[in-house]
C-alpha cells in the first residue's frame, strides 16, 4: 500500500476539481493492473492450471487544509479598513455632536435666564408637550429612513430641526429646576461624557457585546418609568434615576465603540452613516443629562 500526502493551503473549488482529477488518475492506474491481471489470468488458465497472483497498488490521497478566519476577510473588505476613512468619519461625528450640544446649551440658557419666558412656561405646561409630535416624527425619519439620513443636505436639515426641538424640550424641563441645579447637572454630564469617551477609545474591553443586554434593560427602564407615574415614592424615583444614568452611561460607551469600529464585534456602521452615529451619541448624552439632573434635584 502506497501513501501519498499532498498539502494544500486552502479548500476551494479548484482544489475539489484537482482532487477529482487525481481520483480519476488513481482509478485509471488501479484499473490497468486489473486489466493486465485479467489478461494474464486468461493466458495462464489456458497454458497452466494455476493462477498467478497479481499485485494491486493502492494510492491514498490525503488533503491537509488550513481554515481561514472569516473575521479577517470581513475586516479586509470593511470600509473602515482604511485608517484615513475611519479618522475622517470619527472627526466628522464628534464635530456634529459638539455643534448639537452647543445649540442645545444655547436654547436651554434662553429658558433659564429669560425670566419672562421662564414664568410663562411655568404658567402654561401645555407648551412642554407641544413639540412632542414633531420631535418623534423627525426622530423616526432619522432612525428608520436610511436614504434620508444619507442624502445631503436633507440629513443636515432634519438633524438641525431635531436638535432645536430637543433643546426646546430640555429648556421647558429645565425651568422646573433651579439654575444652579441645571448648571451642576450640565457640568457633571460634561465630565462623565469626556471620561467615558476616552475610556471607550482606549480600553481593550469590547462593550459592543452588551448591546442586546442594554436594549433589554432599556425596555425594563421604560416600563419602570410608566409605573412610577402612578406611584409617588421618593426612593423608587431615586432608584429609577440612578439606573437610568447607569444604562445611558453604558450606552455611550457602546455607541462610541461602534462608531470607532476596528476590532470591536459590532462595528457595522457605514462611513456615510455619520448622521446616525452622531444622533445616537447625542441622545445618550441628553438622556444622561436628564437622569443626572433628576438625581441632583432629588438630592437637594
Amino acid at each position: 500500500m502506497d501513501l501519498e500526502v499532498r498539502e494544500t493551503t486552502d479548500v476551494s473549488l479548484g482544489d475539489h476539481l484537482a482532487q477529482k482529477g487525481e481520483d480519476k488518475d488513481t482509478q485509471v492506474q488501479s484499473a490497468q493492473p486489473y486489466m493486465s491481471s485479467h489478461q494474464d489470468r486468461t493466458q495462464d488458465t489456458r497454458g497452466r492450471p494455476y493462477l498467478q497472483a497479481t499485485k494491486h497498488t493502492n494510492v491514498y490521497v490525503i488533503h491537509i487544509s488550513e481554515e481561514r478566519n472569516s473575521n479577517e476577510n470581513n475586516n479586509a473588505t470593511s470600509p473602515f479598513s482604511d485608517a484615513s476613512i475611519r479618522r475622517a468619519f470619527i472627526i466628522k461625528v464628534f464635530l456634529i455632536v459638539c455643534i448639537q450640544l452647543l445649540v442645545t446649551a444655547i436654547v436651554i440658557s434662553i429658558f433659564l435666564f429669560w425670566n419672562d419666558l421662564r414664568v410663562w412656561v411655568l404658567a402654561n405646561p401645555w407648551f412642554t408637550y407641544a413639540f412632542l409630535p414633531a420631535f418623534f416624527i423627525i426622530l423616526i425619519l432619522l432612525a428608520c429612513c436610511e436614504h434620508l439620513r444619507r442624502q445631503v443636505p436633507t440629513n443636515y436639515i432634519l438633524l438641525g430641526l431635531f436638535t432645536v426641538l430637543q433643546g426646546l424640550l430640555l429648556g421647558t424641563i429645565s425651568v422646573f429646576f433651579d439654575v444652579e441645579e441645571v448648571l451642576w447637572a450640565a457640568g457633571i454630564t460634561s465630565m462623565v461624557t469626556i471620561g467615558l469617551t476616552l475610556f471607550a477609545l482606549q480600553t481593550k474591553w469590547d462593550f459592543t457585546l452588551l448591546n442586546g443586554v442594554l436594549f433589554v434593560f432599556l425596555c425594563i427602564l421604560m416600563l419602570y418609568g410608566i409605573i412610577l407615574i402612578f406611584i409617588r415614592s421618593y426612593w423608587l424615583h431615586l432608584l429609577y434615576a440612578a439606573l437610568g444614568a447607569l444604562v445611558f452611561s453604558l450606552y455611550l460607551v457602546v455607541d462610541v465603540q461602534i462608531m470607532v469600529g476596528g476590532r470591536h464585534h459590532y462595528s457595522q456602521l457605514d462611513p456615510e452613516e455619520y448622521v446616525f452615529a452622531a444622533l445616537n451619541i447625542y441622545l445618550d448624552i441628553v438622556n444622561l443629562f436628564l437622569f443626572i439632573l433628576q438625581l441632583i434635584g432629588m438630592g437637594r
